[in-house]
């Protein structure tokens, strides 16, 4: 498969299991799961072989495939209970983004918006990228251990990205 037509494919997975499954036709399951086979017949223009390379071959391991059932690992903005188990995460994560996003996060943290939770790398090269992609790139340092600490609960998704609902200032730093 070609690089656009695996592109083009996530997107569609993106798109659909975590915000819009229902322009589909389809309801997430408990732990965000569609069935394939239901996923399949309304997006006659995508083969299983097809999906099951872009879920294999996706360098972020957006999607899980389980049991002839699919789900996005992260990043939903519909309301859906992923199941994931509290995790105590390491002493320090960090959040890539853009410039322009920095005054905002300094004056209220790092905040979720429309998705469940804010996402965090506990690898700085990761960071870099994730923020690389939204402009002129900063990277934050947080304090993780701490603000578990004080009883905020992290969960680790399935392909390895640390989530939390609200980063307070405090627990923030600017990364050079």
């Amino acid at each position: 498969m070609d690089a656009r037509r695996e592109k083009k494919i996530s997107k569609f997975l993106s798109y659909h299991l975590r915000h819009a499954p229902e322009k589909l036709g389809l309801q997430l399951q408990a732990g965000g799961w569609v069935d394939v086979d239901a996923l399949l017949q309304r997006a006659r223009w995508i083969s299983r072989a097809e999906l099951e390379q872009v879920v294999a071959q996706n360098a972020k391991q957006r999607f899980a495939l389980e049991a002839g059932r699919i789900r996005a690992q992260q990043g939903h903005s519909v309301r859906v209970d992923l199941h994931l188990e509290r995790q105590d995460p390491p002493e320090i994560l960090y959040h890539g983004t853009a410039q322009r996003y920095l005054s905002s996060i300094l004056a209220q943290g790092l905040r979720r918006g429309t998705r469940h939770h804010v996402h965090l790398s506990a690898e700085l090269a990761t960071a870099r990228a994730v923020g690389a992609r939204h402009g002129r790139l900063v990277v934050l340092e947080v304090r993780a251990r701490a603000l578990a600490d004080e009883g905020v609960p992290f969960f680790l998704s399935g392909n390895g990205v640390w989530l939390v609902a609200h980063v307070p200032v405090q627990y923030l730093s600017e990364r050079s």
